[in-house]
């Protein structure tokens, strides 16, 4: 165990919590990193109720090209700070996932056998309402899942 780790951030505050974690994991134990980010399918129901439709592609074309700008400006910064603390890392951006969905196939794709990412821990209505992909993962995993606060 802690040979490689997945770590999956969103560029949030429990994202760069999630990365320290997984440096000093990667410290005591020599570990390879894989530092992950998803974004989310952008949504294409426009035009629909009757009102007309329009051509939504260049729309959408855009939010994919921001979402990887933004996805990509993040592993950067994610990579600095494992370069800085002298362990190297590798980056993966999964564009049209769900974040659970993406952690769970990469790690299985590559063999990981730890994932770190962070939670807010919510629990009752503000998990319903706001959902969780760290509970997704906790309950979806085969491997052991480190989750960061």
């Amino acid at each position: 165990m802690f040979k490689s780790l997945l770590i999956a951030t969103d560029g949030s505050e429990l994202g760069d919590k999630a990365v320290a974690a997984g440096v000093e994991l990667a410290r005591a134990h020599g570990s390879k990193i894989l530092v992950l980010t998803a974004t989310d399918p952008v949504a294409t129901g426009i035009g629909a109720g009757g009102f007309g439709t329009f051509d939504a592609g260049p729309i959408i074309v855009q939010l994919e090209e921001d979402y990887a700008a933004q996805a990509k400006k993040l592993l950067d910064d994610a990579k600095a700070k494992l370069d800085a603390s002298g362990i190297a890392a590798e980056t993966l951006h999964v564009p049209r996932h769900r974040p659970a969905d993406a952690i769970l196939e990469a790690a299985a794709a590559r063999g990981i056998d730890t994932i770190v990412m962070g939670s807010h821990g919510r629990r009752g209505l503000g998990r319903l309402l706001l959902g969780s992909q760290a509970s997704e993962v906790l309950a979806r995993s085969n491997v052991p899942v480190l989750i960061v606060k």
